[in-house]
């Protein structure tokens, strides 16, 4: 089964959707709240960014080894297995509503993550033909796009009128339901037969084109998305806004992105424009947004976020689409965890660079290098893709 040669059922793909809302919505609506709720953790920066970085931590390891699993024995029993274990690792904090336990429930979280996600991805490219990629894969990231935007706004509530277990109940009653709609609706997708892969001829893989361009590209939209919600409110704060006009505006930059995705998908699918030139476009646009974060006031905040959610929003299902068509698919799980891998990355490296530049120089400087190494990434040889 190479690829099917028409779109399967909705109603066999709304588990993965539902996959990927999860991992978002359970990575930001515990991210946003544990300062809120957590004892004494809020009394410790370093404290509570180690326990952030748990989960994230857990991603960048990870990723690429339950994506070479779900290679080899098959992506839908690798996701409903990582489904099962979030489950699993958010009643354990539930049952035990212990801060040591926390630590334990986000490292085993990021790992089940680590399995679900990229499987779920693997069968969104598997289910799908290739002449649709681009309308799953924007589909696919409208969903997870929906679960970082309301991740925050319901976790939220949800802490604010039940504490953190409570929280932790609706993320296990959550990836439980996933797992089991997803073991009834989603069909199986058996592994593929294939030859023997030594570790030169996978670096040898990932370091072509094919991979390298959409996976710089989807690092650095995940970078600028990053930085986005991250200082976006600092700016606005800088420039004696409310904390109810920052919020409205990393919402417009998280709602912007999702509702491109399908947009963008469906159009790439239409043969409208190619791969190579869209998240070309992509990246500038994101590039343009970061240099009008550099604009002081509301404008400049709102067009920032807009114009990187409209960049994000052009580049993730380009990227995906990109990599799925040109990866065997015997290879597809593999391929969808480091690509994964590098989005994380850029999650990480983004705000870190911009944090950095602000330190020695001002926040502004600090969009205006990322701005630039956005817009410049087209321009790089390597960075090329070779996809017309």
């Amino acid at each position: 089964m190479s690829s099917p040669s028409a779109t399967p059922p909705t109603w066999q793909l709304w588990p993965l959707y539902a996959a990927g809302f999860t991992t978002a919505f359970g990575a930001h609506s515990v991210a946003a709240t544990l300062g809120s709720d957590a004892g004494d953790l809020q009394n410790s920066l370093l404290y509570l960014g180690l326990l952030l970085a748990l989960y994230d931590g857990a991603e960048v390891i990870l990723k690429p080894v339950f994506g070479t699993l779900a290679d080899r024995i098959g992506a839908k029993p690798v996701m409903i297995g990582g489904l099962i274990a979030f489950a699993v690792c958010s009643a354990l904090y539930v049952v035990a509503d212990d801060e040591t336990w926390l630590w334990v429930t986000r490292l085993g979280q990021g790992a089940a993550a680590s399995a679900f996600s990229p499987a779920a991805g693997a069968l969104v490219a598997r289910l799908n033909p290739n002449a649709s990629h681009g309308k799953a894969f924007g589909s696919y990231g409208f969903f997870k796009s929906i679960g970082y935007t309301l991740g925050p706004l319901i976790g939220g509530v949800i802490v604010w009128l039940g504490g953190l277990p409570a929280l932790f109940v609706v993320l296990t009653v959550v990836a439980a339901v996933t797992a089991v709609w997803a073991a009834v609706a989603v069909p199986a997708v058996p592994p593929l037969p294939k030859t023997r892969q030594t570790v030169v001829d996978l670096a040898r893989r990932l370091a072509d084109r094919t991979f390298l361009a959409p996976t710089a590209a989807l690092a650095a939209a995940t970078a600028a998305l990053s930085v986005g919600v991250g200082f976006l409110p600092v700016s606005g704060a800088a420039a004696g806004l409310g904390p109810v006009a920052t919020g409205a505006a990393v919402s417009v930059l998280a709602a912007t992105a999702a509702f491109v995705q399908p947009q963008i998908g469906r159009r790439y699918d239409a043969g409208r424009f190619t791969a190579r030139a869209g998240i070309t476009v992509g990246l500038l646009i994101t590039a343009a947004g970061l240099a009008f974060a550099m604009v002081p006031g509301l404008a400049g905040v709102l067009v920032a976020a807009v114009g990187i959610g409209v960049g994000t929003g052009i580049i993730t299902p380009l990227g995906f689409a990109s990599l799925a068509s040109s990866t065997p698919p015997e290879r597809i799980g593999q391929t969808m965890g480091a690509a994964e891998l590098g989005r994380e990355l850029g999650d990480a490296g983004g705000p870190l660079l911009v944090a950095g530049v602000a330190t020695v120089a001002t926040l502004t400087a600090g969009y205006g290098v990322l701005a630039v190494l956005v817009a410049l990434l087209p321009t790089v040889p390597k960075l090329r893709s070779p996809v017309p």
